[in-house]
């Protein structure tokens, strides 16, 4: 079975699990080897015509606050179901307009070998106060690159997907 069937596989089964009145569609599924991340739209809160922009910002909060309190035990039990089928973590998020909020994600550690010029780059950040360590500062630089370099990130995956279509596709044992 490919990497893409096994998470269009697992996405199904979330969307499944999930109760349709939870989201205005099915909840978007993202996993790597550690976690699941599964994240879904919630609708936008009604407000009055004359409502500002600060007013619906915190009406979103407060339905994405909601919606927690309220779906915490069951997001528990799908939760605990996946992790006993997949071995490993489920963390959940939600998204209500432009307010996103991810709730109980894994933090992982990856080990690295770095050079000198690349460790006084990670010592810069920690001596500016702009990260409290060498690892804080290793993640600050992948968001960067993953938020200026983000359409060349995706042609890689959509490369990566296109391989492995090939791949699948070739001779089989």
């Amino acid at each position: 079975m490919t990497a893409t069937s096994k998470h269009e596989k697992l996405a199904a089964w979330f969307a499944g699990q999930v109760p349709e009145d939870w989201f205005m569609a099915p909840p978007e599924v993202m996993a790597d080897r550690d976690e699941i991340l599964v994240t879904g739209s919630l609708a936008e809160p009604k407000l009055d015509k004359g409502a500002g922009p600060d007013a619906l910002d915190a009406a979103r909060r407060s339905r994405i606050q909601r919606f927690r309190e309220d779906t915490r035990d069951q997001r528990m039990r799908i939760a605990a179901d996946a992790e006993a089928r997949t071995r490993r973590k489920v963390s959940w998020g939600v998204q209500c307009g432009d307010v996103r909020e991810l709730f109980t994600t894994t933090s992982v550690p990856v080990m690295t070998r770095l050079r000198l010029d690349e460790r006084v780059v990670l010592d810069t950040l920690v001596d500016a106060s702009v990260a409290r360590s060498r690892s804080e500062a290793l993640a600050w630089c992948v968001r960067l690159v993953g938020t200026h370099q983000a359409d060349w990130i995706q042609q890689l995956r959509d490369a990566l997907v296109a391989v492995e279509q090939v791949r699948s596709a070739g001779p089989q044992d």
